[in-house]
């Protein structure tokens, strides 16, 4: 564990999944997930095709409304109200205001095409009233350089790799500077020769004490990065620890069949 995870212990959670179910049609996706994440961690969520990771990852922010359940981000729930004894969906205007204290970043980008790479990652702030226009352009500059790409400001998402664009996502996600970060299979989409451009700039976020949840098959990255693993099976956590213990010694059968095909 880093010492930004030792030192998150002492603090509230940052995540706390509460027994969540989801279905879609007659197919449980999730089956009572419970989680919770410390601030300042990495989370690395693991498992077969089909295993509920990425549908996780869509709850966590109310993408996705579980059939049961709830998630609470920074202790408030997320989507929902505590009404007495029960669990009250929020307006959809409440839900985007707490969504933008979460970010997200896809398999695909999700950029805006018809946006400079400089509006792209100051749109949101600016959309939500946190910064005016040249603030968020200001802060863009920045977040840009960061990521490696001060010098592209000006570019279109078309202008560049596949790499560059998954920068520019991880950059626009850092602009309304979340409290947690999404990460879904942030470099399935990518050639493999642009991989670890993107991993190293997720690197850096973990080890500057950014909390991260992140969805991925890259297995050396989770064993350098995570304080955490959690393996899903069929919507369920079968297996949960430091990546030592769940990658070198793994104790559900599951987990070692995983492991067995692709280390």
């Amino acid at each position: 564990m880093t010492t930004t995870g030792i030192a998150a212990a002492a603090r509230p959670p940052a995540v706390e999944v509460h027994g969540v179910h989801k279905w879609f049609g007659g197919r449980r996706v999730l089956d009572g997930v419970s989680l919770t994440v410390a601030p300042g961690t990495v989370t690395v969520i693991l498992g077969r095709s089909g295993s509920g990771k990425s549908t996780l990852l869509r709850v966590l922010n109310h993408l996705e409304k579980p059939e049961a359940g709830h998630v609470s981000i920074g202790g408030e729930p997320i989507g929902v109200r505590r009404q007495g004894n029960r669990l009250r969906e929020l307006r959809e205007s409440a839900i985007l205001a707490q969504r933008s204290r979460i970010g997200f970043v896809f398999q695909n980008f999700n950029l805006f095409p018809h946006l400079t790479l400089l509006d792209n990652v100051a749109a949101a702030p600016v959309a939500t009233g946190r910064l005016s226009r040249q603030q968020a352009q200001t802060l863009a500059r920045e977040l840009l350089t960061r990521v490696g790409l001060g010098d592209r400001t000006g570019a279109y998402p078309r202008q560049l790799s596949g790499g560059q664009q998954q920068r520019v996502a991880i950059a626009r996600a850092l602009a309304l500077r979340p409290g947690v970060i999404l990460f879904d299979e942030p470099t399935s989409a990518l050639d493999p020769e642009l991989v670890g451009e993107v991993l190293s700039v997720i690197r850096d976020l973990a080890t500057g004490g950014t909390t991260l949840v992140i969805v991925t098959h890259e297995i050396g990255f989770a064993r350098e990065v995570a304080d955490e693993i959690v393996f899903l099976h069929e919507g369920r956590i079968v297996e949960q620890g430091p990546p030592a213990r769940v990658l070198d010694r793994p104790e559900h059968p599951r987990t070692r069949e995983f492991l067995s095909r692709v280390l």
